[in-house]
């Protein structure tokens, strides 16, 4: 077993709805095939006092800022206190949580934001996992699809871990921050509290509580 890649080290799972999701698994891809059917299960279970249900499998809290000129598909839950801002693409397969902010040009599709996750301006976030207070600068995507149509492995430095999976962008471990236009190419786990620089393409495991500055520069952060 991968330690450093496992939900639980990554992941404080207290700050989403998709925890009994993510308990189920060792490594958070494990949960992308399953979160069309687990918003369609949770939906209807969510507080009707809370949520409004807009139809197409889709539920909006009632305190989440919904600006005009966006697209929501369903299955998709959006948490309280929320922004979906103005040119947002929201594909459907979404659980977004609460106190997140989804900004204009922003594309998601099969993906789970933990609470106060933002990606604010110009982003992809495609079979993604992004943690609890992560955050992904201007122009920086997930890359989800190997050019080869491959299927996704992880790369670490005891060896490649298979997913199984030909859609995998990123896992962004709690307290993350991803630097301008940067790309996740697919398989890329970032570490709790690790930071990435602008204008990177990572490939591979960062660890926790890193830099990653290019490829073979990765530097612990210190105090």
């Amino acid at each position: 077993m991968y330690e450093s890649l496992k939900t639980q080290v990554l992941l404080d799972l207290s700050h989403t709805r998709a925890a009994s999701l993510l308990k189920e698994t060792t490594y958070p891809w494990e949960a992308l095939k399953g979160i069309g059917d687990f918003i369609k299960q949770l939906g209807p279970t969510l507080p009707q006092d809370e949520f409004e249900y807009k139809g197409d499998q889709i539920w909006i809290a009632k305190d989440a800022k919904i600006y005009p000129n966006n697209y929501i598909a369903g299955p998709c839950i959006i948490g309280h206190r929320t922004e979906v801002r103005p040119g947002a693409f929201i594909r459907g397969n979404a659980l977004v949580g609460d106190d997140c902010v989804v900004g204009n040009s922003t594309e998601l599709k099969n993906v789970i934001l933990f609470d106060h996750v933002q990606v604010p301006h110009y982003n992809y976030v495609g079979d993604s996992v992004l943690g609890y207070y992560s955050h992904m600068g201007a122009g920086a995507i997930t890359s989800n699809v190997k050019q080869d149509k491959t299927l996704v492995t992880v790369r670490t430095e005891e060896g490649r871990v298979e997913s199984g999976l030909k859609k995998f962008g990123a896992v962004l471990g709690d307290h993350v921050e991803v630097g301008c236009n940067s790309v996740l190419t697919p398989g890329s786990v970032i570490g709790r509290e690790s930071r990435v620089y602008p204008l990177s393409m990572v490939r591979g495991f960062v660890p926790a509580g890193h830099i990653y500055k290019k490829a073979g520069e990765i530097v612990e952060i210190h105090d």
